[in-house]
């Protein structure tokens, strides 16, 4: 008996990606070809290298997006009915749907569920495995699901009525006013990232719910879902470097702006008075540290005249930033385009030890 047969013995782990052909702020973004083929097809594969899946189905309302799911390995034993396929459709919809058909009409009902959604391209397989031990370690558990630090914390966001009055969305219980407090005193909090969720089938059946009330958190360092079509562009990039940029494609040359990057902003332009920013530093100590070449360019002086290539180089060295280049003269600005831009977070795909807490250090 193969090791696949032996796991649909022991655990049916279902893995279902919601795949509707009406998106609007990208037209077909689901089958948009992403680094050489469509973007469904890179959480199909996540799915395909799991251990622990043992059966994937695309739900799609599309005939020829289910033909693209099968071209790429996936089961498409029905298409979703239209009511369970517009904007108002739920997860919880869609999922409900796929299992009362997979109950009728072939006496199937899983175990587990794993929720893939084909807007994130970027996820490690062997993370669904890891999430998916852990609820099966867990009988406690009702769902496990991916969330990521967030850099903003929500106990200093404000609901704002009618009047302009405020009022805090979230408070903290023992804290009087934490939207008066220090970021450093107050509890970390978390972004779902919609990356990968598994949740028991008996939950979404009997509770009416995708997550039910005892949740866990798989944390993970990156984000990567897709709304945008330049999220589009930029997960296309990532995804041509390969899987393991680092590894399998040698070392990169990455360019960073200092003043607002490496460097805290002076209103006034008196960089003398900039500080350092330490999460990035460290991170570019890490990229640096692994053979990547850093270059590093700054539009300081272009608009006051003033030479500051000395207190730059200065800072460079008292904060302890490795670099190759140093750079004057960027063109003054109050909009920069790249297409090749990323973001501080999308460095930690380069960064091999994604779990790290030398950020946290200052």
């Amino acid at each position: 008996m193969s090791d696949k047969s032996q796991r649909r013995d022991l655990t049916k782990v279902l893995c279902l990606i919601p795949a509707r052909s009406g998106s609007k702020g990208i037209p077909h973004k689901n089958v948009r070809e992403v680094a050489g083929k469509p973007l469904m097809a890179w959480s199909i594969g996540h799915a395909l290298a799991s251990r622990r899946i043992t059966r994937t189905i695309v739900s799609t309302d599309s005939e020829a997006y289910a033909r693209v799911a099968r071209e790429h390995g996936a089961e498409t034993p029905f298409l979703r009915p239209a009511e369970f396929s517009g904007d108002q459709a739920t997860d919880l919809d869609v999922f409900q749907h796929a299992l009362n058909w997979l109950r009728v009409h072939e006496d199937y009902v899983p175990e587990l569920c794993v929720h893939l959604r084909p807007t994130c391209p970027i996820r490690d397989a062997t993370a669904i495995d890891e999430i998916v031990d852990l609820l099966s370690a867990r009988p406690e558990l009702d769902s496990v699901r991916t969330v990521t630090p967030v850099s903003h914390p929500p106990f200093k966001m404000w609901f704002r009525d009618d009047a302009g009055l405020l009022s805090p969305v979230v408070t903290v219980p023992g804290v009087k006013e934490p939207w008066n407090e220090p970021r450093q005193r107050l509890p970390p909090a978390y972004l779902q990232t919609a990356n990968i969720d598994v949740v028991r089938t008996r939950v979404i059946v009997e509770q009416d719910s995708m997550s039910g009330q005892r949740i866990h958190g798989y944390v993970e360092p990156l984000f990567h879902d897709i709304d945008t079509p330049e999220e589009l562009d930029r997960a296309a990039c990532r995804l041509a470097s390969g899987p393991n940029p680092v590894s399998d494609q040698g070392p990169k040359t990455f360019c960073f702006d200092i003043d607002g990057v490496i460097a805290t902003k002076d209103t006034e332009n008196d960089y003398a008075r900039s500080g350092p920013v330490p999460v990035m530093i460290n991170r570019i100590r890490r990229l640096h540290a692994l053979g990547h070449r850093i270059i590093l360019f700054t539009a300081r002086g272009s608009m006051t005249g003033i030479d500051w290539q000395d207190v730059t180089r200065g800072q460079m060295r008292d904060w302890g930033v490795p670099y190759h280049e140093l750079k004057f003269g960027k063109p003054a600005a109050d909009f920069y385009v790249d297409d090749r831009l990323i973001r501080e977070s999308d460095l930690d795909w380069f960064l091999p030890d994604r779990n790290s807490k030398e950020e946290e250090q200052t």
